[in-house]
Parts: structure tokens; C-alpha cells; sequence
């Protein structure tokens, strides 16, 4: 076990002690994180699904915004990133800005249909619209095998790696203390927790970021300067012995100003940042549980609009925030982060492949003073405690709701409970089981290699909710077959790709041209097309599902106000009422006994206070979502009548916002393109 962690070698020693007043700001952050997450505790309800897994459907915009945010930045952005910038250039803030166009779709067409079907999980989604139980537990277990080897173990690397190049802790010690912060108030504090910790971390990375960012240009002497000096940032000693680096591993790229690349020479081909890119983008931000969970928490529509709305001009930022601090730190310490030959990167960073990872933290380390370097490093913590808690809720979410009730159809709403928690502890042992085997095969392409797991898993993911909602024709055997052939598609792939390992200049290990050599953006459009057309395909030959089982759980008939006849209602696994225990809530227990309930939430308290027109089930969002005037119309009051117009003044606003979204993303394109 300890030689598998030898990539951990990244060395302390390297880098400028930190200060007294740097350890005070971060035991600060630690104190307001942990005070944070006492309150709700103290004050939320936590003992029901509604409760625990979507702070009460209760979230307003600023809220959704801050959580989508937080939730999707981690150290793998921070350190991936701002390596890739080191390596490639800009292109890599692509992956950011498409973020927007994909955030306005997220809450003007999949978040008003996901609302309105009244589910708590994805899978469950999936369940209603197309009936039986196969395509659910299949969609529950693929999403927990992503999080664990995708999200989870990315996380876990970097932020490990960050730990040690920074404070100098053991990587275990490090894991232990992440761990242990980030699954006390996932557990205890349930999603409410998560959220408001989630509007510090979000307020900490934007100010530690841009803090950062300010400092680099500044010693660079701007942005012109960035331009002339990049190029010509090679490493000084490019040889050892007979080998010598291949050109193309210590010189800047020639388009490396430039976001859309040669479709055949480049590294990320103009034609999958449009069409590949997208396909992921599609998958992660609108059918992933982690980030839709957030929306299903809104309050009605129009926040969870705001709240895509918010993240979206979050997502600009890390273009300049991260990925050109990355590129700065080549041209200040080009030995180090851009070294080629192996025993220098070994001398440097402790790996034999790449130290562009380091990239960032060296820049925050040499270039802040003391107190902001505190506080940017209180930032990348955020980062990493915000990642890891939103999939920790979503993953224990998922099992709870969709798998556990599989296994035992007669759990009680507090079993359910106590299951949720305590697969969060199981997750997290499995995540550190696994996490050294990562480290042995991709530890200097950490970002590659999340988005090449999602480019060989989700396409079909993608493709099964996009004609889940746009086509009334899709029916349960398209979806799972076209979901099933696509993963086994992209799982081939994955599997032969990882087994030769990845290439490297002193590495010249490839997999066959015939198997890897599709670039994995173009893989993910190809994957996500013969999805598509398997899922068509099929259901063209099965028989189709009756309007009565689809009101509200598709597009076409997303506002239809007749009652709807689920497909898997005489099936349906109810669980028992809590009343089937009676003792339990009037027992007179000792304070141990009411004490532990109130650090797990599993004491009655009173739920969040919903307006009076919220107060009804999810499946009547629509009247507070108000699609049309002709919600409402018949009431006639004046009360009736203002806030028809307040909403339809907000509607206006939030559509002028997205819009102006799409507007500014589409000038960022392109002016670098």
C-alpha cells in the first residue's frame, strides 16, 4: 500500500514556509465552516427525504447559484486546470465557458420538467417516464461508479497533493482531515448543510482566485506581456544521456492564445469543443444528480433560473482566474512546472512524467504575502470540502431513494435515513481503497482523465434524458437498451485506454491507433449519436406509452393539469409511515439518546416555511412556476393580480440576464478564438 502512494512525492520543502498569520486565516475559515454547519444542524430539519436530501424544496436563487458553483470547482480544477494552461494554453477554459450555454438549458428546459414531476433522484425520473425498475437501478449504480472513480478519487488526489506541496502534512494525515471535515456535516447537516457551506466556499474561491490572479499579472507586467513571453517559456536542460525530449513536450504550442484548434493536429479540436464538449456538458450539468439536486431544492422556477443564471457568470471567471495564472507560473518558473526530463520533474515535484500540476499552488506560494496567501489557501480547501460534501449528498441520495429501498422494500422513513448517512462513511472508505491506484497510473493528467471517464460513460446517459423529455415516442426498452449498449461501447474503450496507460515524453506507451485513436471529444459524439439512434431504433418497434402516463414528465406536456397515471403504480414499493413505530417518537429517552437525534436529524422538528402558494406538493410547482397568464386568471383578486405581475416582471428579468449570459460567452469565443 505505501509504494503505491510514491506518486505523493510532491515535496514541502520546495516552497516558502507558511506564516503564523497564514495558519490563523485558515483556522478561521475552519471555525466559520464549522459554525456554519452547527447552526443548520441546530436550526434545520432534517428527519424526512424532502428534508435531508433538498433542504425542504426551500433554496433561492443566490443560493442555487453559489451551490452549483462550489459544488462543480474542486482542487481538480484549481491544480487541473491551471496545469493544462501550463502544457496547452487557453483552449482548456473552453470546458468552462460552454458551462453557460448549457446552465441556461439546465434551467429553461430540464428544470421545469424535472420539477414538475415531484422526484427527488434522477433515476427516479427516469422510472416514472418509462416505467419498471431496470433502467433506475442501472442509472443509480453507473452514477455511484462515477462518483467514486471519477469526482470522489480526483478530489481526494489533488486535494492530497495540494495538502502536502503547501502545509507539508502526510498524505494520509491530510486524507483523514479532509475526509473527516467534509463527512461530519454531509452526514449530520444533511443538504441544507451542504448548501450553506457551499455560499462560503463559493465566496472564498472567486475572492482567493481573483486575489491570485491580480498578484500573477501584476509580476508578469499584464496581459500583452503574457502574450510575448509564453512562447518562448522552455525548460533550460532538455535532454539526459542519448534521449531528448521530443519538441512538442517543452515548446508552447503555436496556438496556444487560440480556443479552437486544428480538428486533426490539435490537442482539442475546434470541432469537439462544440459537438463533443457539449455532449459532456449536457450530462454533467443537467442529468447528473449532484447538480440537478440543487435545482430540485429551489424554491419554485423562477429562483432556480437565477441560480443557473449566477453560476453561469461564475463559470467566465476561471478562463482568467485559473487557467492564465497557469500559464503565468510557466513563464516565471519554467524549470519547474514545464521540466521534461525525468529526473528533474522527480527533483522538482517528485513524479518522473509532469510537474505542471504544481502549477498553481507554486504561483500562490511565491507570489502572495502573507494573510491572502491564508486565504487563497482557505479558497483551494473550500474548493475541495464543496466538491467532495455535494457528492456525498447526491451519491447518498441515489442509494437511499433508489437502491437500499431494492434490497428492503419494507424500510422505514427512519431507516432510510440512518442508510443515507451511513453510506457516506461506506463511500468514503471505498474512495480511499481506491484512490492509490489512480495516483499510480494518472496522477500528472488528472484533469484528462476525468473528462475522458465522462466522455466514455455519459454520452448514452445524455441521450436517454434529452429523448426522455423531447420525444412522448421513446419507450422503457429504447431507453435501456440504447443505455446499456452505449455504456458497454464506452467501457471497451476506457478499459483498453487505461490498461496501456497514458502517454508521456519519457513514456512512449500508446494504445493502438485503431482503439484510442479517436480523440476522446470526438469518442463522446460518436458515443452519444449511436445512443441516440439505439434508443430511437428500438422504440420504434415496441408499443408507445399513453399521454395519461407522461403529463408533466415531458416537454410537450410539461404544463397539462390532468391527472397523471403513473406506469408503476400498482407496483410501486411504498415504505411504511412513521406512525409503524409509534414508541419511537413519544418514548421518554434519556439526553445520550436525544442527543445523538439531534446530531443526526432524526428529531422532529418543524420543516423550512414555504409561501402559502408553496405549500403544496412538488407536482404543483407550475402555479408558482407560472409558464402562462393563464395560471391564476380565474381567482381574480388583487392580490392575485400583483403577484402575477411581479413574477411576470421577474420572468422578463431572468430571460434579459440569460440572455445577456449567452451574449457575453459568445464574445469570450470570439475574441480568442
Amino acid at each position: 500500500m505505501v509504494s503505491a502512494w510514491q506518486g505523493f512525492g510532491w515535496t514541502a520543502q520546495l516552497f516558502t514556509s507558511i506564516s503564523t498569520l497564514d495558519v490563523l486565516v485558515i483556522v478561521l475559515y475552519f471555525l466559520l465552516v464549522l459554525g456554519i454547519a452547527l447552526w443548520v444542524i441546530m436550526s434545520c430539519s432534517r428527519g424526512t427525504v424532502e428534508d435531508f436530501f433538498l433542504a425542504g424544496r426551500n433554496l433561492v436563487w443566490w443560493q442555487i447559484g453559489a451551490f452549483l458553483f462550489a459544488s462543480n470547482i474542486g482542487t481538480g480544477h484549481f491544480m487541473g486546470l491551471a496545469g493544462k494552461g501550463v502544457s496547452s494554453g487557453i483552449a482548456v477554459g473552453a470546458f468552462e465557458w460552454n458551462a453557460a450555454f448549457i446552465l441556461c438549458a439546465l434551467g429553461w428546459v430540464f428544470s421545469p420538467v424535472y420539477m414538475k414531476s415531484g422526484v427527488v433522484t434522477l433515476p427516479r425520473y427516469l422510472r416514472k417516464r418509462f416505467g419498471g425498475c431496470r433502467i433506475q437501478l442501472l442509472l443509480a449504480i453507473l452514477y455511484l461508479l462515477i462518483y467514486i472513480f471519477s469526482k470522489i478519487s480526483v478530489e481526494i488526489c489533488t486535494g492530497a497533493v495540494f495538502m502536502r506541496l503547501v502545509l507539508g502534512l502526510d498524505v494520509y494525515l491530510a486524507s483523514v482531515v479532509l475526509l473527516s471535515v467534509t463527512g461530519i456535516y454531509s452526514i449530520t447537516g444533511g443538504f441544507a448543510a451542504v448548501v450553506y457551506t457551499d455560499i462560503l466556499h463559493a465566496s472564498f474561491m472567486v475572492l482567493g482566485s481573483v486575489f491570485l490572479m491580480v498578484y500573477a499579472f501584476n509580476e508578469i507586467g499584464g496581459y500583452q506581456e503574457l502574450e510575448s513571453r509564453y512562447p518562448e517559456a522552455k525548460p533550460a536542460l532538455i535532454s539526459e544521456g542519448n534521449w531528448t525530449a521530443p519538441v512538442e513536450c517543452f515548446m508552447p504550442r503555436a496556438d496556444a492564445f487560440h480556443i479552437f484548434r486544428d480538428p486533426i493536429t490539435g490537442d482539442i479540436p475546434w470541432p469537439g469543443v462544440i459537438f463533443g464538449l457539449s455532449t459532456i456538458s449536457l450530462y454533467y450539468w443537467c442529468t447528473d444528480q449532484t447538480f440537478v439536486q440543487g435545482c430540485l431544492a429551489g424554491k419554485n422556477l423562477s429562483h432556480v433560473k437565477g441560480g443557473c443564471v449566477l453560476c453561469g457568470f461564475l463559470k467566465l471567471l476561471p478562463m482568467f482566474s485559473i487557467v492564465m495564472p497557469g500559464m503565468i507560473s510557466r513563464v516565471l518558473y519554467t524549470d519547474k512546472v514545464a521540466c521534461v526530463v525525468p529526473s528533474e520533474c522527480k527533483k522538482y515535484c517528485g513524479i518522473q512524467a509532469s510537474c505542471s500540476p504544481i502549477a498553481y499552488p507554486l504561483l500562490m506560494v511565491e507570489l502572495l504575502p502573507s494573510g491572502i496567501r491564508g486565504l487563497v489557501v482557505s479558497a483551494l480547501w473550500a474548493s475541495l470540502m464543496s466538491s467532495l460534501t455535494a457528492v456525498f449528498s447526491s451519491a447518498s441520495a441515489v442509494f437511499t431513494m433508489d437502491i437500499y429501498p431494492r434490497i428492503r422494500p419494507t424500510a422505514t422513513r427512519k431507516e432510510l435515513m440512518i442508510t443515507g448517512r451511513f453510506f457516506v462513511i461506506v463511500l468514503l472508505a471505498v474512495s480511499i481503497a481506491w484512490v492509490p491506484a489512480l495516483q499510480v497510473a494518472h496522477r500528472e493528467q488528472l484533469f484528462e482523465y476525468m473528462h475522458s471517464v465522462l466522455s466514455y460513460l455519459t454520452p448514452p446517459v445524455a441521450a436517454v434524458f434529452l429523448l426522455a423529455i423531447f420525444c412522448k415516442r421513446v419507450t422503457e426498452q429504447g431507453a435501456f437498451w440504447g443505455l446499456a449498449s452505449g455504456l458497454v461501447i464506452g467501457s471497451f474503450r476506457m478499459l483498453t485506454e487505461f490498461a496501456y496507460g497514458p502517454w508521456s515524453c519519457s513514456v512512449n506507451r500508446r494504445c493502438p491507433r485503431v482503439i484510442c485513436g479517436v480523440h476522446y471529444l470526438y469518442f463522446a459524439v460518436i458515443l452519444f449519436t449511436i445512443s441516440l439512434l439505439t434508443v430511437l431504433g428500438v422504440s420504434a418497434f415496441t408499443e408507445p406509452i399513453p399521454d395519461k402516463h407522461l403529463h408533466r414528465l415531458c416537454w410537450s406536456l410539461r404544463n397539462s393539469q390532468e391527472e397523471r397515471v403513473d406506469l408503476d403504480e400498482d407496483t410501486e414499493m411504498k415504505s411504511p409511515e412513521p406512525q409503524a413505530e409509534p414508541d419511537m417518537f413519544v418514548e421518554d429517552r434519556g439526553c445520550l439518546w436525544k442527543a445523538w437525534d439531534v446530531f443526526c436529524g432524526l428529531e422532529l422538528l418543524p420543516s423550512p416555511k414555504l409561501a402559502p402558494e408553496e405549500v403544496v406538493v412538488p407536482e404543483a410547482e407550475q402555479d408558482d412556476v407560472l409558464e402562462g397568464p393563464a395560471h391564476g386568471a380565474t381567482s381574480g383578486g388583487p392580490e392575485q393580480q400583483e403577484a402575477l405581475e411581479e413574477q411576470l416582471l421577474w420572468s422578463k428579468v431572468l430571460g434579459f440576464c440569460g440572455l445577456l449570459l449567452l451574449l457575453l460567452t459568445g464574445l469570450c469565443h470570439v475574441y480568442f478564438y
